[in-house]
């Protein structure tokens, strides 16, 4: 079955758009996966392009994708409170209508892009809420560099050197601030040095294709999580930033959640 549908979010003091795939039998509780869109997208963009209403059969699982714009899932410095609206208003809604399991190993969290960066954000700041992570072709880990790049260069040579280079500075802003201050809450790579000890840790499972430009961000991921003891798998294989590897690699993800769950 799937919903599509809006409805007004008091944290973003605004209507906005949600899509689900739920089972078409059973009765709950059901395992549930928030399932994060790219930049580029929007809250049907999984549905559209990948195999998700086939294969999604297999799991007893809801799968809720919410609508972000470009915001990174985060609480925007000048813009809407997204990171809120996922993590908390968001889950709400899901089990006013839906009997949803509250158990956090029936909870897990994937995206591709900048949902797969949306995907480690949460994870790694309410590891009590979500027990795995799927982050495919994950984007901006890290973006240290790049903000020192634009500061010491404003005219470029950074921002003229990539497509859609001024709306990604504007972008930056939103949430850095004019200043565009780094700010390690936003750093993954730093996230991971300092996950808390002590903390139950979510399970993460990172993919990327090796054409794929966004590749380093998830080798810099790999290199940081060696030094660690999170139950970490990486995985890539041919392919590149587009629906037929993000396809692919979903179904991994998901295979892989249930294979923890199910231990």
């Amino acid at each position: 079955m799937i919903l599509r549908g809006d409805f007004s979010s008091k944290v973003l003091s605004m209507s906005t758009n949600i899509q689900i795939f739920a089972p078409d039998s059973g009765s709950g509780p059901y395992r549930i996966v928030y399932l994060l869109h790219g930049m580029h997208g929007n809250q049907g963009t999984w549905l559209d392009n990948t195999m998700l209403p086939v294969f999604a059969k297999n799991y007893n699982a809801i799968f809720v994708m919410p609508e972000v714009n470009r915001s990174f899932y985060l609480n925007l410095k000048y813009g809407r409170k997204y990171y809120t609206y996922v993590s908390e208003e968001l889950p709400q809604v899901c089990r006013k209508f839906f009997n949803i399991s509250d158990k956090r190993e029936d909870t897990a969290v994937m995206g591709c892009s900048m949902g797969g960066f949306g995907s480690l954000y949460l994870a790694l700041s309410k590891p009590e809420q979500y027990s795995f992570c799927g982050a495919i072709s994950s984007a901006c880990l890290s973006t240290k560099h790049i903000l020192e790049a634009i500061r010491n260069h404003p005219g470029g040579p950074w921002p003229q050197s990539i497509p859609d280079a001024d709306e990604i500075v504007s972008d930056l802003k939103s949430f850095y601030g004019e200043d565009l201050e780094y700010n390690y809450d936003y750093d993954m790579l730093e996230r991971v040095k300092k996950f808390p000890a002590g903390k139950q840790k979510p399970v993460v499972y990172a993919a990327c294709g090796l054409e794929d430009d966004l590749r380093p961000d998830s080798l810099s991921l790999c290199k940081v999580m060696k030094d660690t003891d999170f139950d970490f798998t990486y995985e890539e294989w041919t392919g590149d930033h587009d629906w037929q590897f993000f396809n692919d690699a979903l179904i991994k993800s998901i295979d892989l959640w249930y294979k923890r769950i199910e231990k």
